[in-house]
């Protein structure tokens, strides 16, 4: 599931592979952007913020977000490509690299100098050059009644923590999922996001319990009704959210999280 050290990662390659190439051809398949040709400009850098992707061409931002599903994919030129080219929404090509994004849950071009404003809603970036755990703090204490897991996952609280870590965060600080935020203590809570989300932004796959084996490398997540790797509770499933329009699935261990 994409989430911010995804999102960092496809970031990282994009920039190695892109960055100070001109674009040769460029491809957007979504009826808003579809005549954009970015062809003939300067690829100047891609980042992420939070979970959302920014490739900086001349004198445009191209925007993506990933959603649940979409990836971007780095091939060298002329290299054969395997996903279905009906997934695809986007390609970005140079004299040395294709990039293709597919499945993207969000598409668009803005001119360069409103990125500061659009991105502006998010909170600190747990990845990125502004992260600030005091103003995270101090975002999630503002609204005391939320759930835990709600409040987490509130991008505008801090950039980048998605479903699978807020649950993992949870476990790993012994906290009820739909406890209020105004009960818990927040600077140990959003140090350990910070350590666990840069623990993993370089690795292939993601792990909270330290073990890289497949199967083995989540506490909770995903789990309902099998035994809590600690204390052999049974993992319990729910769903929470600020609305029936928002609910996220839910994980924890009855036992560990009180």
């Amino acid at each position: 599931m994409p989430e911010g050290d995804t999102v960092y990662a496809a970031a990282k390659r994009l920039d190695e592979a892109l960055a100070g190439q001109v674009v040769v051809r460029s491809d957007l398949r979504v009826p808003a952007f579809a005549t954009v040709d970015l062809a003939g400009r300067v690829v100047h850098s891609v980042a992420s913020r939070g979970k959302h992707l920014l490739m900086r061409i001349g004198d445009d931002v191209l925007h993506s977000h990933l959603k649940m599903e979409g990836e971007w994919r780095v091939f060298r030129a002329g290299e054969r490509r395997r996903r279905p080219d009906f997934r695809v929404r986007a390609i970005i090509e140079t004299a040395d690299a294709v990039a293709v994004g597919s499945d993207l849950g969000v598409l668009e071009v803005f001119p360069a100098s409103e990125e500061a404003e659009r991105m502006a809603y998010l909170g600190p970036d747990l990845l990125g050059p502004d992260w600030d755990p005091a103003e995270a703090e101090r975002r999630l204490a503002a609204d005391p009644g939320a759930p835990v897991v709600v409040a987490l996952a509130e991008q505008r609280n801090l950039a980048g923590l998605g479903n699978v870590y807020v649950n993992e965060l949870c476990f790993l600080r012994g906290i009820r999922p739909d406890r209020p935020i105004g009960e818990v203590e927040l600077a140990p809570l959003v140090a350990l996001a910070s350590r666990v989300i840069r623990a993993n932004r370089d690795r292939f796959e993601r792990t909270t319990t330290g073990d890289t084996r497949r199967g083995r490398r989540l506490w909770v997540y995903g789990r309902a009704g099998e035994p809590c790797r600690r204390c052999g509770t049974t993992i319990e499933h729910g769903r929470f959210g600020r609305n029936p329009l928002e609910l996220r699935d839910t994980y924890w261990c009855p036992h560990c999280q009180r």
